[in-house]
């Protein structure tokens, strides 16, 4: 396969980092503080020597400045992804420069630092980075539906592509927003995405956002020192310092309050947190996976979900389908799950008459995946033989295949609809749009229409691109 460079006879030669920076100062800085590592270092002070030296070697990351004399960091990030797609790629930013550090992300960036370097900074980045595997050789998952993916089972070609984008996620740094109704399996997908990353040795800590009452938010996220409020006997930490060199999971983040909203973007912007009663922020090392069953786009437009929290968290998206969106799993499901029951209760395997599985397949499931587990463990329980009936189910096989399939809002429309899209988008498909878009002025209705896609497509496209 053509990979956009010529062949060389040194391009098996692997190398640890390449610094594109166009500023000397800054690679020798960075060349020094590498070698302190152990690591050693190439170096390049433009976008045309860069992509030299990517032609006559393979790097296990490449550190690069977004601003360069003759283009930017974004053009490295999108040149690697296209021809080295296995190497991370970090930018460096200036402070305040956020923003373009997110679009760095979103176009496939593993992470980012802000200048000034800070050497933890710098180290907790090269530190997973380098935990990845090799260029050309990425971390593969079992297709064994009932091993490596841990519950997240299913053949069909929704949950194809869904492990596909999670196995692609898992490579970078960058906040995840999970969205899917209740019991789809949020925190599963928030797993394997710690699991199959560089920082599966480090701690995964899951949070349910709504189960923490308000006025202890700020001392179970943060922590606190003693004596910082009446009972507080001695320093404790919170959750985000639990999580540190891991993973933090923040389930059903909509449920948290305006006030704690403001707080966890500070951290999120900062990398830092102050725990309660303390004079200083502490250091942070953290991935941020968040998820949430309701409508996140509805309650910014409503002031009750703080815009520019959600463009914070939702860097990447995963739309998870709902149950009866994937009824063709229901075979490979019920076999995981009758499984991990027997396992769970020390009793016999059990299985599914072709009525039982008959009446599952039919049935529109509005609890999703953990309605069938529960279903399924009640089944078992009620069972006289080893073989699960119709009616050890309890689903009448006429009133489930009668059953009107449950509504869907616009949101989750829309994002059934991106998600469906993924993988379809090309380089050239990206020229032809902003061709569309130039020919009419940039009147999105009519570019779609002149493209043959819905104004939805479209505008998935222009986000996923950072374009505003």
């Amino acid at each position: 396969m053509n990979s956009g460079f010529p062949e060389r006879r040194n391009r098996a030669i692997v190398k640890d980092v390449l610094i594109v920076d166009d500023e000397k100062d800054i690679r020798e800085l960075l060349e020094l503080s590498l070698l302190r590592m152990g690591l050693g270092a190439d170096t390049a002070g433009s976008l045309a020597e860069a992509r030299s030296r990517l032609e006559n070697a393979n790097y296990r990351l490449c550190l690069t400045d977004m601003r360069l004399p003759d283009g930017n960091g974004l053009d490295l990030v999108e040149h690697i992804q296209r021809h080295r797609p296995n190497l991370p790629v970090a930018v460096i930013t200036a402070f305040g420069s956020i923003e373009t550090a997110i679009r760095a992300l979103k176009l496939g960036a593993f992470d980012f630092v802000t200048k000034p370097i800070e050497l933890h900074a710098l180290r907790g980045l090269v530190h997973h980075a380098l935990k990845l595997q090799p260029p050309g050789v990425p971390k593969m998952v079992s297709d064994d539906i009932n091993s490596n993916w841990r519950g997240l089972v299913g053949r069909s070609s929704v949950m194809v592509s869904l492990r596909a984008f999670i196995e692609k996620f898992a490579r970078n740094q960058a906040p995840v927003f999970i969205h899917g109704e209740s019991g789809t399996g949020k925190e599963v997908i928030a797993r394997l995405i710690h699991n199959l990353g560089a920082r599966d040795a480090g701690p995964f800590v899951p949070v349910n956002c709504g189960a923490i009452p308000p006025e202890l938010m700020e001392s179970e996220f943060f922590g606190y020192c003693k004596g910082s409020f009446t009972g507080a006997s001695s320093d404790k930490a919170g959750l985000f310092q639990a999580a540190n060199g891991g993973t933090l999971f923040l389930d059903e983040l909509a449920d948290l309050p305006l006030s704690m909203q403001v707080k966890l973007l500070r951290v999120i912007q900062e990398r830092a947190v102050r725990p309660v009663g303390a004079q200083a922020e502490q250091p942070i090392d953290v991935r941020i996976l968040s998820a949430s069953h309701r409508d996140l786009v509805k309650l910014v437009s409503e002031n009750r979900f703080r815009q520019d929290l959600y463009f914070r968290v939702n860097v990447l998206t995963l739309h998870v389908p709902p149950l009866r969106k994937r009824l063709e799993d229901i075979p490979d499901l019920v076999g995981h799950l009758l499984a991990r029951l027997a396992e769970r209760n020390g009793g016999p395997v059990h299985t599914l008459s072709p009525g039982a599985l008959s009446a599952l397949q039919q049935y529109h499931f509005p609890g999703n995946v953990r309605e069938l587990e529960n279903l399924l463990e009640r089944a078992c329980a009620l069972a006289e033989n080893v073989e699960i009936t119709a009616q050890d189910i309890g689903i009448n096989h006429a009133a489930a295949s009668n059953q009107p399939p449950m509504s869907t809002t616009p949101a989750e429309e829309e994002a059934a609809e991106a998600f469906a899209d993924m993988e379809e988008i090309s380089d050239d498909e990206r020229t032809q749009v902003f061709k569309a878009l130039d020919e009419t002025r940039w009147n999105r209705t009519a570019a779609a229409r002149k493209l043959g896609m819905t104004l939805r497509q479209l505008r998935y496209r222009l986000q996923k691109w950072g374009v505003e």
